[in-house]
């Protein structure tokens, strides 16, 4: 039945979804519905289109042999048939479980509903045997009779029975149902949902609570999340179940292609439930991109025995005009937890180390060159390449970092260069570009008092030029210092600052550059080395090709002209990694930067990011080798490849 009125409204991809883990009292369909339906019109209030509660909600997962009483059974229908009428005239598809009676055999089973009518019944495939919980004594596994049957007498209307798919052409998403066990198994059924379409798979639950449990309960549906490539909408039994032998903790989670978006507190004496929204565009993209799920569909021979079930909402969802329950993390290349960061710093210092020792080694070069400005990136390069050489056993005095002031450094920088250089125990040298520069303008006839690109850029092929002949007379390699941000945003000098004989940063957006050069102050540097390593934290970016300030600060800072790096870094992931269009990026950035940043000035510089986006790719098109550390990479050898003339007005006009 669908809901006059209204049109229906998908925002940007998104669509809400709930997990709900109501009290009830074992054996009592009367009380336990009239909870399930409360937590259904909440649902719906709050514009869920799927509301998901635990196995067997309806009577309660632990009534045992209670089960074989027909009391029970008959009630649980009338009561369902009750449910449904009450919540008549809501939106939201809830799915509760009960036992289901079908020929002699008893099944425990999801039944979905709509609007006051059922849309679907789905049972258990797979009974677990367990000593605590040997569902075989009371129900029959669902693999079977899903082969012959299609559809069973309900509340005396026919419904679809077995392997189900619920399909909404309003929302662009389909959603598939399992039930506790289904999950536990080596081949779960979700799996074959996904091949077959949904990408959103609900799990009706009754899991008990041991120690250590729940941390491999949530790993089990972050990885079939990831698996899948689907949302994952798990419920699992509360804390009113039977405590005779074992306790239920009421466990809820919503995951998404791997990670876990929202959870419940365990252990709730009231009913509980949570909500997010699930990406369905995005999951739709990463399996486009992902061909390794296309392939593994051509070879499901699952694929005709599901059957689809159409759902209509009809009802206006506008995420804009509306609350947003979903996190977003105004940094996406850095983890939240603090032990997070030390792990994922650790791991990418050690790639970046493992990445330089192989290209040394492969061309057994024994010596290093690298310019040091006295910034993060060359700071980060200096890090690792000094880490490197000591791994292979190499003397640092190996490593030749040469700090050539130009028209813009400023004291600050240049003292933070020469103590790291010594800090570090490198060989250390200085070149004064200045007097090169100068005889270079005369040359191609610039007046040097002309601060203009030719004024920059002289001075960044300048450093570059004598980096490649140090590197030529001791046989040495030059190592890259710019970062991914940078690469995405053309902020190099073209065959200047651009090119290396191996770039050890590309890989690393400049939110995580800070993150890493703090993670070795605390956890590899000495205490002179760490003291320097703090100072360069707290220095602005700048290229230093302008003249100070009249106070002899840094005059040009990079941000103040092509914008927060923050802000570029969080339109890179969702751009590159997500395939987000513009409208979308705008509208997650203004949750996740919140009073930060205003609308406007958010939309002014993603208008910023594209045009240069779009206008470099003939730098990233050449650019020197180097590792890959996360999940993207702009090297056009692999994980970007855009022509260097694509025209960005779709998206600008979009903007």
């Amino acid at each position: 039945m669908i809901l006059k009125g209204v049109i229906f409204v998908s925002s940007f991809g998104f669509v809400r979804v709930a997990s709900a883990s109501p009290k009830l009292k074992v054996a009592n369909p009367e009380y336990n519905i009239r909870e399930i339906e409360r937590l259904v019109r909440e649902a719906d209030i709050k514009e869920a289109a799927l509301v998901v509660f635990p196995e067997l909600s309806v009577t309660g997962y632990t009534c045992g042999d209670l089960f074989a009483q027909r009391t029970l059974l008959n009630r649980a229908a009338e009561c369902l048939s009750q449910l449904l009428k009450n919540t008549d005239g809501t939106c939201v598809v809830a799915l509760v479980g009960m036992p289901v009676r079908i020929k002699q055999m008893l099944f425990n089973c999801a039944v979905a509903f709509q609007n006051g009518s059922v849309l679907g019944v789905v049972p258990k495939m797979f009974l677990p045997n367990y000593k605590e919980f040997y569902e075989k004594r009371w129900f029959v596994p669902g693999l079977g009779i899903s082969k012959s049957i299609d559809e069973i007498d309900l509340l005396g209307s026919k419904v679809p029975f077995g392997n189900l798919i619920f399909n909404s052409e309003e929302l662009d998403f389909s959603f598939g149902v399992e039930i506790c066990e289904d999950l536990w198994i080596p081949v779960p059924p979700s799996s074959y949902m996904a091949l077959n379409g949904a990408t959103v798979i609900a799990n009706l639950s009754a899991s008990n609570d041991l120690v250590s449990k729940a941390d491999y309960r949530k790993q089990l549906v972050a990885q079939q999340s990831a698996r899948c490539v689907c949302g994952y909408v798990y419920s699992s039994a509360g804390v009113h179940e039977s405590t005779t032998d074992v306790v239920f903790g009421g466990d809820c989670l919503i995951a998404e292609n791997g990670s876990i978006i929202k959870t419940s507190k365990r252990f709730e004496r009231q009913s509980t439930i949570i909500y997010s929204e699930i990406d369905v565009e995005r999951l739709s993209t990463e399996r486009q991109v992902f061909k390794g799920f296309l392939d593994n569909s051509e070879c499901n021979s699952f694929a005709s025995r599901y059957r689809v079930v159409d759902v209509f909402y009809g009802r206006k969802f506008d995420l804009e005009k509306g609350y947003f329950e979903r996190f977003v993390p105004s940094m996406p290349f850095v983890p939240d937890n603090p032990l997070e960061v030390n792990e994922r710093c650790a791991e990418i210092f050690n790639i970046q180390v493992s990445g330089l020792a192989k290209r040394l080694e492969h061309a057994r070069i024994e010596r290093a060159v690298i310019g040091i400005s006295g910034g993060l990136d060359s700071t980060l390069a200096l890090l690792v390449t000094a880490k490197t050489f000591n791994l292979l056993g190499l003397p640092a005095k190996n490593v030749t970092a040469v700090t050539m002031p130009g028209f813009g450094t400023t004291d600050r920088t240049y003292i933070n260069a020469l103590r790291l250089m010594e800090s570090l125990g490198v060989s250390s040298r200085e070149i004064d570009i200045r007097p090169a520069c100068l005889l270079h303008f005369s040359d191609i006839h610039h007046d040097a008092s002309v601060y203009d690109t030719t004024y920059e850029n002289v001075q960044a092929r300048e450093r570059t030029q004598i980096l490649m002949d140090m590197a030529n007379k001791i046989n040495g390699l030059v190592v890259g210092t710019g970062d991914l941000s940078e690469l995405a945003l053309g902020w190099s000098t073209y065959n200047g600052d651009h090119m290396s004989m191996y770039a050890v940063n590309c890989g690393i957006p400049k939110t995580l550059v800070k993150y890493l050069v703090k993670w070795v102050a605390d956890n590899e540097a000495g205490e002179k080395s760490k003291e320097t390593l703090y100072e360069v934290l707290d220095t602005p970016i700048s290229p230093e090709l302008l003249p100070p300030d009249p106070s002899g600060g840094i005059g040009q800072k990079t941000e103040d002209i092509v914008g927060p790096y923050e802000l570029h870094d969080f339109f890179l992931y969702y751009m590159v990694r997500h395939g987000a269009p513009p409208k979308k990026i705008v509208f997650l950035a203004e949750r996740a930067f919140k009073e930060k940043y205003p609308k406007q000035e958010i939309v002014k510089w993603l208008r910023v990011f594209y045009k240069r986006f779009f206008s470099q790719q003939f730098k990233r098109s050449c650019l020197p080798d180097g590792p890959k550390v996360g999940t993207i990479s702009l090297s056009p050898r692999g994980d970007w490849r855009m022509p260097s003339d694509a025209d960005a007005s779709i998206w600008l006009s979009e903007i």
